[in-house]
């Protein structure tokens, strides 16, 4: 079967495609499922430059979506032909978080889904949403579980509060569509018009561009009459959480999930001790918030936003492109 690995340190030109073993036969509680997508993301891009280190020779990508070909004994929630994705936290499937690092997650540490086949423990996987495609259903291990779990598992948003969602990326979308669903007021940022009249068309309700408007969060503050936002959705870091503290409203909440500016600031702690903020880290979530975001998306229209799809061969191509900055949305693998 053709896989890509990874050759350490790291580095673009250091993905190689292989003809690898196909596994064997499921064991007991494993099924083998046919990959037919994945979905890029920041964390993966980080293990494959070398920023997160990895084995030599792992298989990267933490996303995974295909169908069952074979369940071993004692295998009751799959049948073969069934649609599934996968966990981000394999062993997490519910309670308070119980994993601070990544040896489990895959594509990190554990070989990941660059692969046409896998045989895994059959709670490493959900099904996928009914009627999804695969590239579709694979954007949803780390970018839609992270959205889902700011914002309705932690925030409890709820209809009539306000959403501030940072730039365009798949987990940013994500919260501008759930965000929609469920009946809040979203204001979006970018530093491209292009793409900020993208998420105008995709229900952004009000739109900031933080390069000609540095202090975007005195701006939030216009728009929303003094009050402040109730939920924000960080994906910088400490090159942008100044300005959100100052968006956010007293008492609201502050979804820390990435730290993309990889820069330092001033992180203005004693205004987020006036305003009695919340500001909460987390990465994704469990098995169990997965399919309960999935029972949403079950019951709703939302579709993910993929905006380009790429071969296995061309997975360095891809990297490229998301390290461009120039998508919108999701970057997708199809075997």
């Amino acid at each position: 079967m053709k896989a890509i690995t990874l050759g350490a340190p790291g580095g673009l030109d250091r993905l190689k495609l292989v003809d690898m073993r196909e596994p064997d036969a499921p064991a007991a509680g494993e099924i083998r499922v046919r990959v037919h997508a994945s979905s890029l993301n920041f964390h993966d891009y980080a293990v494959v430059k070398g920023l997160i280190p990895a084995a030599d020779g792992r298989i990267p990508l933490s996303d995974g979506a295909g169908v069952v070909e074979a369940i071993g004994e004692a295998v009751t929630e799959f049948a073969v032909g069934d649609s599934v994705v996968s966990c981000f936290f394999p062993l997490w499937h519910d309670g308070p978080p119980t994993v601070a690092d990544f040896s489990t997650t895959p594509g990190d540490g554990q070989d990941g889904y660059a692969r046409a086949i896998v045989v895994r423990p059959a709670t490493w996987f959900t099904k996928a949403p009914k009627g999804f495609s695969h590239a579709e259903a694979s954007t949803l291990t780390t970018a839609g579980l992270t959205a889902w779990r700011a914002l309705v598992v932690e925030g409890r948003l709820k209809a009539g509060d306000t959403v501030l969602v940072l730039g365009t990326g798949g987990v940013s979308i994500f919260a501008l569509q759930f965000a929609k669903l469920m009946g809040a007021t979203v204001i979006a940022t970018s530093s491209s018009d292009e793409k900020l009249e993208r998420v105008r068309a995709l229900g952004a309700d009000y739109t900031l561009n933080y390069k000609s408007e540095p202090e975007w969060g005195k701006a939030v503050k216009r728009l929303t009459d003094g009050y402040g936002v109730d939920h924000v959705v960080e994906v910088g870091g400490p090159g942008t959480l100044p300005q959100s503290i100052i968006a956010v409203r007293i008492g609201g909440h502050i979804s820390l999930i990435g730290t993309l500016t990889q820069q330092s600031g001033d992180l203005l702690l004693r205004l987020m001790m006036i305003k009695q903020a919340r500001l909460q880290g987390l990465i994704v979530g469990h098995r169990n918030h997965q399919k309960a975001m999935i029972r949403a998306l079950d019951a709703n229209e939302l579709r993910p936003i993929i905006d380009r799809s790429f071969g296995l061969e061309a997975l360095g191509d891809a990297f490229r492109y998301e390290e461009s900055g120039r998508h919108l949305g999701k970057i997708c693998i199809e075997l």
